[in-house]
């Protein structure tokens, strides 16, 4: 009892040297740190982009735009427009009279001239249409990035139009407000669990939370478990791995380097994590979340623990796979091609999970969040997007841990029996031979 009380004490040192060994190599990586600074600099400035920009006042200002038309054309429709812009607060348009050539030709040009001297950036034409008693409008834009300007001019004009409409039936203010006010529908997220339901601002928070993580975890399956693969392989193509595997066991190597990357991993996501929602929550940058509806307190507690239990979950299953396969790779350069199946799969999770935000509910992703290697993309997506019965969650948790355990199971085995076959990549017969003659 004592002998296996102290060669557990012994192991548990050796996981936690190794751990730590390879956790204090990361972290001082400039690889890593280099990495870690730039991202947080990008996520500074892509949170700040709108106060920064509105500061160095890069496109433009909040002015309204110019927007020409032909002088003496519907002057009763241009004052119904400039009505209905003067009444705004701040007016996205500044209607501008261009003079007319006395000649369909000559006005044409004389508006294609006002947009290359950058005096308008487009402008308005009308034809007759007799069949609806309103002429049809045209917006011709000097830009195809000018959408906005096209969207206020048709509220605009359908406001005149109606306003056009009221001057022939008998109403009182407090009628034609009530025609002219715009209907709410807001939408509420059915929760069987509890009354009420999720907001539109919540939705938001939640629909960007779940995006994150996706992307989050298909960069731990590509970047960190790819090095773990990377190290191993390149320390048993140098050799060192002889060296190293007299003093401590192949399977506490294995476990030690997945955990010491996998807290190098966490803590780099911390560290942007904390940057980014900071910079978020700048008094400069609360009126542009308000404006989107976005709150950040809007996650629920329980949303962000199974956020954090799916991306360890992915991160285990993936990592030991990359393991595995780097211990039986004798040269870096075979590894690629070795780690393309996996890499297969986290793609197809991935992509089937980003192209299914919108519909959560799908087949494709309700049969897919029971696949292991799919699971902590698309159950989680379907948690935090739809409402999932308690039992589908409890189901597809528990498929995964069961394939975690036996892909550590059958990775450990061949982590043992791999790290010391050197020149052609062995088949898969041959290591089951081998691993038959070992047992972890």
């Amino acid at each position: 009892m004592k002998s296996l009380s102290k060669r557990w004490v012994s192991g548990m040192n050796s996981l936690w040297t190794v751990m730590a060994f390879t956790l204090r190599n990361k972290l001082r990586s400039k690889a890593y740190i280099w990495t870690t600074v730039t991202i947080a600099v990008l996520l500074v400035l892509g949170a700040n982009l709108p106060y920064i920009l509105e500061r160095l006042n890069v496109g433009g200002s909040n002015e309204p735009k110019p927007v020409g038309y032909l002088e003496g054309a519907y002057p009763e429709i241009v004052q119904g427009l400039e009505a209905f812009f003067a009444r705004q607060e701040h007016p996205a348009i500044r209607l501008v009279a261009i003079p007319s050539g006395g000649s369909p030709a000559t006005d044409e040009a004389a508006l294609r001239q006002a947009v290359e001297d950058k005096t308008v950036k487009g402008y308005l034409t009308f034809a007759d249409r007799p069949e609806t008693g309103f002429p049809e409008a045209v917006f011709h834009s000097a830009s195809l990035m000018n959408f906005s300007l096209a969207e206020s001019l048709r509220i605009a004009l359908e406001s005149v139009k109606t306003e056009m409409v009221f001057r022939n039936v008998e109403l009182d203010e407090a009628e034609r407000a009530l025609l002219s006010a715009p209907v709410a529908v807001h939408t509420l997220l059915v929760s069987p669990d509890k009354e009420g339901g999720r907001t539109a601002a919540d939705q938001v928070a939640v629909m960007a939370l779940t995006y994150a993580l996706i992307i989050l975890l298909f960069m731990a399956v590509t970047i960190t478990g790819q090095l773990v693969a990377t190290e191993i392989t390149a320390e048993k193509s140098s050799r060192v791995m002889e060296i190293l595997i007299t003093s401590v066991k192949p399977l506490t190597q294995m476990f030690g380097k997945i955990l010491g990357t996998c807290i190098a991993g966490v803590i780099q996501i911390a560290v942007l994590a904390g940057v980014f929602v900071f910079s978020l929550s700048l008094p400069q940058n609360q009126g542009a979340l308000e404006t989107l509806g976005i709150r950040l307190d809007a996650v629920e507690p329980q949303l962000l623990a199974f956020a954090i239990f799916f991306y360890l979950a992915g991160y285990f299953l993936y990592a030991t796979l990359f393991a595995a396969i780097g211990s039986i790779v004798s040269r870096t350069e075979e590894l690629g091609q070795a780690t393309t199946p996996v890499m297969i799969l986290s793609i197809l999770g991935f992509y089937i999970a980003i192209f299914s935000l919108q519909n959560p509910e799908n087949p494709l992703v309700a049969i897919g969040s029971f696949i292991p290697f799919f699971t902590p993309f698309l159950m989680f997506e379907r948690i935090g997007l739809s409402e999932p019965p308690a039992w589908e969650i409890a189901l597809s948790i528990a498929i995964l841990l069961a394939t975690i355990l036996l892909i550590g199971w059958l990775a450990a085995k061949i982590y043992r029996v791999g790290v010391l076959m050197y020149g052609k990549r062995p088949s898969i017969k041959e290591l089951i031979k081998a691993m038959k003659a070992y047992k972890v």
